[in-house]
C-alpha cells in the first residue's frame, strides 16, 4: 500500500518510469495557455493519438481566439474530426473564444473558479490550465489518477471529485504539478483499467492492487 511514508519513493520511481514514454499530448501545448486549454477540451473522452492529431491540424489554422472565431464551426469540425463528439466540442470552442474575448481580453485566466465559468471546462480541464500552462499549485484527476489513486491503496474514494479532495488533503504539495502526468503516463503504459502489468511496473512492490483480479 502507497502511503505517504513510501509516495515520495514511489514518485521518485515514477519519474525514472516515465522516462521510456511518449508525454500525455496534452503537455505538449503548455508553453500557452491559450493551445493547452483547447487540446484539453479536445481530450475529453479521446485517446491521446487522436487528440494529437486533431489539436495539430487546428492549430495549424489557428493559435488565438480571434483566430479561430475566423473558422466556420464547419471548418473547425472537419479539422478535429474524429475526436469524441467533435460537433459539440467545435460549438464549445467558439462559445470559450468568444467568452475569453469578452470577458478576459482573450487571455486564458489563471485562476481555478474562473476557468470553472468557461462553457464546457470542467475540474480536470481546468487544473491542467492552471498546473500546466501557469505552474500553480492543482491536482488533475482525470480516471487514470482516479484508478491508479485507489488501486495503491493511497485513497479510497468513489469518485474523481472526491479523490481530488482527498489528494488535496493528502498528497506532498511538492507532487501536485507533476501528479496527473506521472499517473496519466503510467496508466496509458502499464496500469490498464483491466489486466495491468504489474510484472512491468517499476512501483508494482508498494501497491495494494485494490480491485485487482487479474493481472499480467
Amino acid at each position: 500500500m502507497v502511503t505517504n511514508r513510501t509516495i515520495h519513493r514511489v514518485i521518485r520511481r515514477l519519474r525514472q518510469e516515465v522516462r521510456r514514454w511518449p508525454e500525455p499530448v496534452v503537455g505538449r501545448y503548455k508553453a500557452d495557455p491559450f493551445t493547452t486549454l483547447i487540446s484539453c477540451l479536445l481530450s475529453l473522452r479521446t485517446k491521446d493519438a487522436t487528440t494529437q492529431g486533431a489539436s495539430e491540424r487546428l492549430f495549424r489554422l489557428a493559435r488565438t481566439p480571434e483566430g479561430l472565431l475566423r473558422l466556420s464551426r464547419r471548418r473547425i469540425e472537419q479539422a478535429i474530426y474524429p475526436v469524441g463528439f467533435y460537433r459539440t466540442k467545435a460549438r464549445t470552442l467558439q462559445a470559450v473564444c468568444r467568452e475569453l474575448i469578452a470577458r478576459f481580453g482573450a487571455r486564458v485566466p489563471d485562476d481555478l473558479d474562473t476557468l470553472l465559468t468557461l462553457p464546457g471546462v470542467g475540474r480536470k480541464t481546468a487544473n491542467l490550465v492552471v498546473t500546466l500552462a501557469f505552474r500553480k499549485p492543482g491536482i488533475c484527476v482525470d480516471t487514470h489518477v482516479h484508478r491508479i489513486s485507489n488501486r495503491w491503496g493511497y485513497v479510497r474514494t468513489r469518485t474523481p471529485e472526491a479523490t481530488e479532495a482527498a489528494l488535496r488533503r493528502k498528497l506532498p504539495p511538492q507532487y501536485w504539478l507533476a501528479y496527473n502526468d506521472l499517473l496519466v503516463a503510467l496508466g496509458q503504459h502499464v496500469c490498464h483499467p483491466t489486466s495491468p502489468w504489474c510484472s512491468r511496473c517499476g512501483v508494482a512492490p508498494a501497491c495494494a492492487k485494490v480491485g485487482v483480479t487479474r493481472h499480467r
